[in-house]
């Protein structure tokens, strides 16, 4: 099924379809804290211009990938944190290896050494993707903020990466 997929930069004109697959995934109580996705100027303004991508079905937006800041410190200018959704009907086919496989290679070569992502404990698929490219769980943020009145704890999962930034242990 991965054959008429094509992963290409994110353009503005990418928004609307972008915008319903967030919108999907927030729906669906597992994906994120946030209830409603933001307008294009402030999801625009807190993600990186050169790390987002988009998978294409027959031409159509069906997923994609993006990475924000987690600091304005200098120090962490190499850290970013991860978000990627697929719609909903395209699950299970592969989509969202291919954009995260990209999204690494296009991190790298912009410089960042750490990718960071929080999931929710019981999004299992999520979890599996992420750690089937390299991410590792890092730790359990217990209780961390509350969704529809209800707190949830977050996973952590990081990435370093083995072709930029700091690789020694010493």
């Amino acid at each position: 099924m991965r054959a008429n997929i094509t992963i290409a930069p994110m353009e503005p004109d990418d928004w609307p379809a972008v915008k319903t697959i967030y919108q999907r995934g927030l729906d669906s109580g597992i994906a994120s804290f946030e209830s409603s996705v933001s307008d294009w100027p402030d999801w625009d303004s807190s993600h990186l211009a050169d790390c987002r991508l988009v998978a294409r079905r027959s031409g159509q937006v069906c997923g994609w990938a993006a990475l924000a800041p987690v600091s304005s410190r200098t120090v962490y200018a190499g850290v970013a944190e991860l978000s990627i959704y697929i719609h909903p009907d395209e699950n299970g086919q592969g989509i969202g290896g291919l954009l995260l496989r990209e999204l690494i290679k296009a991190s790298e070569q912009a410089g960042y050494w750490t990718l960071q992502s929080g999931v929710f404990p019981q999004n299992n698929a999520s979890r599996r993707l992420h750690e089937k490219h390299g991410f590792r769980e890092v730790g359990r943020r217990e209780k961390i903020a509350q969704r529809d009145g209800r707190w949830h704890d977050l996973i952590l999962l990081e990435r370093r990466s083995s072709v930029t930034g700091h690789t020694d242990e010493g």
